[in-house]
């Protein structure tokens, strides 16, 4: 499961949800190592767990000749309360980390593979994720 090292805050504050002013990603838009990919057509936070889940299941999919890359890390940390605790008495513990993606950012890529398997083993892996994908592929010609 990937988390930082390090992060300077334990607790982060939680930072509105909101897809309508959260506009469209500008970095990590294009495909910059493989020659398919996977981006986000929504707004929302991907954890560490979902993360792995998609990338075991999209990897076994595609074979041992592939290469895979990730190109999201989670580094913000959230919080949870246990159940039946009353409210108040504090924030949370550490729950896990997350990253906060916008639409059109590329979550993994992957070369070596045919576009029908590279297709095939993406569909498995973004079932796995709380956002919309789309499959994008290298201009084989520019």
């Amino acid at each position: 499961m990937l988390f930082p090292k390090k992060v300077k805050h334990r607790r982060w504050q939680k930072m509105r949800k909101d897809p309508d002013k959260a506009g469209n990603a500008t970095r990590g838009t294009r495909l910059a190592f493989g020659a398919y990919g996977i981006k986000t057509l929504d707004y929302d936070r991907i954890n560490a767990n979902q993360i792995e889940a998609s990338r075991r299941a999209a990897k076994r999919e595609a074979g041992k000749a592939s290469k895979m890359w990730v190109r999201v890390f989670p580094d913000r940390p959230y919080t949870a309360k246990p159940p039946e605790v009353p409210m108040g008495s504090g924030k949370g513990d550490l729950d896990g980390y997350e990253v906060e993606v916008k639409p059109g950012r590329m979550l993994f890529e992957l070369d070596g593979v045919e576009e029908n398997v590279a297709r095939e083993a993406f569909r498995k892996g973004s079932a796995k994720l709380p956002v919309k994908t789309k499959f994008v592929a290298r201009n084989q010609f520019g």
